[in-house]
């Protein structure tokens, strides 16, 4: 995930939470009101983006497994020390779900980050936003969202030159297959946030991939993510891509219509493809540029019609 991301990314096309404007004094929902938690979402989105960039950049230091490891450890660690989730009184349903959710966590972010040390950071947000998308589809059975699966699949096919020639084969398989984890990734939030308070779910699955990881980093990274440039450079990526987008979108949630913000964060391939340029000098052609735009609008696409049915997921999700 830029988002995907461990924390990010908490938000998905379908699955934000149904959250209310807060009235202004007039008793009715202002734009002027809107716009603070707007530029929250987008400030959240971009931080988790620049943040996947400098990812990439950490990638010759550490490794793709050593710089996911190095950001879960961080941002579990200040997720423990903010949230101070509590331990007792949670049945065996509620650690299963925490320890699923961390387990789809961890697989989630290994996944992506494997993507984006083969292929540009925006083509591998725009194949991973696909997992998100399948799962609008899949949970709104309207016939309208076929259109904006073919949309998305247009996209896709430009994005690939008509077969991923130009793409590393290994590259877009991890996007796909982090896609579907974010797909799982938002089933089991939404699950985590009913049997636990505030973050402390999050807080707790976010330990649980830490510990999954370490293993992995330590053994193709080894002593080289004890280097204090290196330890600070991942701290740095966990900050951008998980604490600080998670607290930002967490405040404009209280402000800002679930829908509203469920299109904002339709934006991240874009968002993406701006870091990659910026940060990493990953330039994208006219036919790719068009086709991150057909499956950003297929995104906000399936929210809309999401909202029009007025349903995120289903009850038993």
């Amino acid at each position: 995930m830029n988002n995907p991301s461990a924390a990010p990314s908490p938000a998905a096309p379908v699955v934000v939470p149904a959250t209310d404007h807060v009235p202004t004094a007039g008793g009715s929902p202002g734009r002027r009101g809107a716009l603070g938690p707007v530029g929250l979402v987008l400030a959240g989105g971009i931080s988790v983006q620049f943040g996947g960039a400098l990812a990439v950049t950490l990638m010759p230091r550490a490794g793709a497994l050593g710089v996911v490891s190095l950001r879960l450890v961080v941002a579990a660690i200040v997720l423990l020390v903010v949230c101070r989730p509590r331990l007792r009184g949670h049945s065996r349903a509620d650690w299963g779900t925490v320890v699923v959710f961390g387990i789809t966590m961890a697989a989630m972010n290994g996944l992506f980050y494997q993507s984006v040390a083969r292929i540009p950071l925006g083509t591998a947000v725009t194949l991973e936003v696909l997992g998100p998308l399948a799962l609008s589809v899949i949970v709104s059975r309207r016939a309208l969202n076929l259109v904006w699966a073919a949309l998305a699949l247009g996209g896709v096919f430009l994005l690939g030159g008509g077969g991923f020639n130009g793409l590393d084969p290994g590259g877009v398989a991890f996007a796909l297959s982090a896609g579907a984890m974010w797909a799982a990734y938002i089933v089991f939030s939404a699950r985590t946030g009913r049997r636990f308070p505030q973050a402390d779910g999050l807080a707790l699955a976010m330990v649980v991939a830490a510990v999954l990881f370490v293993p992995l980093g330590i053994a193709e990274s080894g002593t080289k993510l004890l280097v204090p440039t290196t330890l600070a450079l991942g701290a740095a990526v966990a900050v951008l891509s998980s604490v600080l987008p998670y607290t930002l979108e967490l405040l404009a949630l209280r402000r800002l219509p679930a829908p509203t913000f469920a299109i904002l964060m339709s934006l991240e391939p874009a968002v993406a493809a701006t870091a990659g340029f910026l940060v990493l000098h990953q330039s994208l052609s006219v036919l790719e540029s068009l086709a991150i735009a057909l499956v950003i609008a297929a995104s906000m696409g399936a929210v809309r019609t999401q909202v029009g049915r007025g349903k995120v997921l289903p009850p038993d999700a």
